[in-house]
């Protein structure tokens, strides 16, 4: 079975005169392969007459067609986007408990969750009823599910992905709103247990990413509901508010509770179960079968599926740091204590010392110092105690990044990091006109096109997918080590920190408050540092190296706690 799928956004006809229709050895034998839409005047290919020959794919000068080969037996899709759109195959297992659901943007994840949702009434490609789908999946665990909510004899709830557009939509104070929200009396608990007592007064357009997320999370589990799906519920959270969130997720009983998530071990933590879904961004996904957790994510990171026996890429393995501090490489620079003080908030950084091929990560709380910290090495704030020149060249990467209309291509960004970000296609956009994902691909791959002794990282894996931020972490292990060049990586994902990190520094505190950070320590001890702060225990699972949270007060948590450590290597 062949699929020809054309991404709308990319097709640029004006620009190519129609190059694909002109190029079809198909169209030119006199039959109409790729014709054009009167209603878009986009192209039109037909999946009957193409041959598969890839000479559209290969000359489109935009990126835009893509031509795949599925096998017959996958049949029709759940849904499908229009003639030529994104096809979704197989939907995720409604069960009691959680279900998780991971895979790259662009695959399907939001559409599966709003097909749950009743938000967006499956097509089965084309168009179809109620009665239709439910004949659809005759013998399926979801026939069910779905006969009682085309009835509504179920009520379900949807926390959307992105957060920052909810003060278009909703108005009031927090408290308002989740007042409204409240159809379980559980206003007053989940305010507590989301740290939301300081937010309450606000107004829900002054709020923080962080704050507004919470917010979200809150208002859909106040709801009184059979099925809560949850997209993306960690994004802006800290370590800490992501651990928490978690957990106040898995104390929900007998409902069923889907949850699209980036954070492997934030899904790892909360999950029961785990869906992949495989296949091309913006083209087709197939929704896999359903699998224990473990199972699913080791799966997940061995690229490879068993039931399905589909390989959809190569492997992710974590390296095993054995339990002792790593000889140190050349000496780029020493930097000083830095003290900083302002707006009632205080900051104190332990004198470190920065090493060629050396990858730094720093985790901490929100509101603890850590951006402070990377602008004062990037000289865009000063510290108070001294006057800071390290005569070093400094690449940065700040955490918020200001789209302006200033075109992408004047950024004389490396053609490897274009190639491996996969973002030639943005290169003739307007910095305004890229998502917030493309955004953060170009703005990283401007950092580390540059030339510099060090390069500073602040959140770079803020609106990218788990293939993106795996890659991305990959790619600056390699860089730092082959270029000699020192690199700092902030950020809240703990597993792309684990992969990608030599040694880490430890910020603590009290948000908005102050901040204590400690010198560079070794991997181990950073860590151990980091979690002992929490109260939370890790291991390492033996077949993939990545490491896993254990579950509160098992005997694997109780034994590393008594035992202190609480970052076990094996």
């Amino acid at each position: 079975m062949r699929i020809a799928v054309l991404d709308k956004d990319r097709c640029k006809p004006k620009g190519c005169n129609y190059l694909c229709m002109r190029i079809c050895p198909i169209n030119k034998i006199g039959k109409e392969c790729i014709i054009v839409s009167e209603e878009t005047k986009k192209p039109i290919i037909s999946e009957s007459l193409c041959t598969g020959c890839g000479i559209c794919i290969k000359k489109c000068p935009y990126d835009a067609i893509y031509i795949i080969n599925l096998p017959e037996e996958i049949g029709n899709p759940i849904h499908q986007y229009g003639i030529n759109g994104f096809r979704l195959y197989n939907l995720p297992i409604p069960k009691e408990g959680v279900v998780g659901v991971i895979g790259s943007n662009g695959i399907g994840k939001t559409t599966a969750l709003k097909i749950l949702s009743g938000e967006l009434i499956p097509n089965l490609g084309e168009s179809a009823t109620w009665d239709e789908i439910i004949k659809k999946f005759k013998g399926n665990e979801i026939q069910s599910y779905f006969k009682k909510l085309s009835n509504n004899e179920i009520k379900a709830v949807y926390k959307p992905q992105y957060v920052d557009a909810i003060p278009k939509h909703v108005k009031g104070s927090v408290r308002e709103i989740l007042k409204k929200s409240d159809e379980t009396g559980s206003f007053e608990n989940l305010v507590v247990n989301l740290n939301l007592e300081n937010s309450l007064h606000k107004d829900i357009s002054e709020l923080s990413g962080g704050e507004l997320q919470r917010v979200a999370i809150a208002a859909c589990l106040m709801k009184d509901a059979d099925v809560y799906l949850l997209d993306e519920p960690s994004s802006y959270l800290d370590v800490k508010e992501r651990l928490n969130m978690a957990h106040i997720i898995r104390e929900i009983k007998n409902k069923y509770i889907f949850v699209v998530e980036h954070d492997l071990i934030v899904l790892d933590y909360l999950s029961d179960y785990i869906h992949v879904i495989f296949g091309t961004p913006g083209a087709y996904g197939i929704i896999s079968n359903i699998m224990s957790t473990r199972s699913g994510i080791n799966e997940y990171l061995d690229g490879f599926l068993r039931s399905e026996n589909m390989r959809f890429r190569e492997e992710i393995k974590f390296d095993i740091i054995p339990p002792k501090e790593r000889l140190k490489s050349k000496k780029i620079v020493e930097y000083p204590e830095l003290i900083k003080d302002y707006d009632g908030f205080s900051l104190d950084v332990e004198s470190g010392t920065l090493y060629e091929s050396d990858v730094i990560g720093i985790l901490g709380p929100n509101a603890t110092g850590k951006t402070t910290f990377v602008k004062i090495l990037a000289n865009v704030v000063e510290a108070d105690n001294i006057k800071l020149d390290l005569n070093l060249k400094i690449s940065y990467k700040p955490q918020y990044i200001t789209p302006n209309d200033n075109l992408v291509l004047p950024l004389k960004l490396k053609q490897e990091l274009v190639d491996k970000f996969s973002i030639k296609h943005l290169i003739d956009k307007k910095m305004s006109e890229l998502s917030g994902g493309e955004l953060q691909k170009v703005a990283i791959a401007d950092c580390l096109s540059r030339e510099a002794d060090s390069y500073l990282l602040d959140e770079p894996s803020a609106y990218l997918d788990i293939e993106e931020r795996l890659k991305l972490a990959k790619y600056i292990k390699r860089f730092a080590a082959e270029n000699k060049k020192s690199v700092m990586v902030v950020d809240h994902d703990i597993l792309l920190v684990d992969y990608v990190s030599n040694e880490l520094m430890v910020f603590e505190g009290e948000s908005g408050k102050n901040g204590f950070a400690s010198k560079p320590l070794d991997l181990r001890s950073g860590m151990n540092k980091f979690l002992r702060y929490r109260n939370v225990t890790f291991r390492r699972d033996p077949d993939t190296g990545r490491p896993r949270v254990n579950k509160p007060d098992s005997v694997k948590d109780r034994e590393q706690k008594s035992s202190g450590e609480y970052y076990y290597v094996g």
